[in-house]
């Protein structure tokens, strides 16, 4: 069993608890969004999604679709950061290539595509069953 000194060296987060806990993690949550805006493709999205955000609300034609709409353009930027996150601790490991680094970053390039393409399918379909 770990003895409590070594495990606060490891990380003091998880010695806290209630609302010191949450508190904190929330800071570390704004921080990680803080480093998101750093990236190009994570600002792009934010910006899509302070458009596509409110025309969710207008475009759904009940409260399902809405939040069907929105929780795709918010998935997008879930995944984003989620990549961000692999690709800042490949590189963290060094530029060295790896065939290992390369499937970890392409992976999660993937799932930023198929998110895209999931956003993009259920936004067509919307349109569609609201014009056609």
């Amino acid at each position: 069993m770990t003895s409590l000194p070594e495990r606060e060296a490891v990380n003091a987060q998880k010695l806290r608890s209630g609302f010191s806990r949450m508190r904190h993690a929330f800071g570390y949550s704004l921080a990680g969004l803080r480093a998101g805006w750093g990236e190009t493709a994570f600002r792009q999205e934010a910006l899509a999604a302070a458009v596509l955000l409110p025309l969710a609300v207008w475009l759904g034609q009940n409260w399902v679709e809405a939040v069907l709409l929105a929780g795709t353009v918010v998935l997008v930027m879930v995944v984003e950061l989620l990549n961000t996150g692999i690709e800042t601790a490949i590189d963290r490991i060094g530029p060295d290539w790896h065939d290992l680094s390369k499937r970890a970053k392409d992976m999660g390039s993937a799932a930023v595509l198929l998110s895209l393409l999931l956003c993009g399918a259920t936004w067509i379909a919307a349109l569609w069953a609201r014009f056609a």
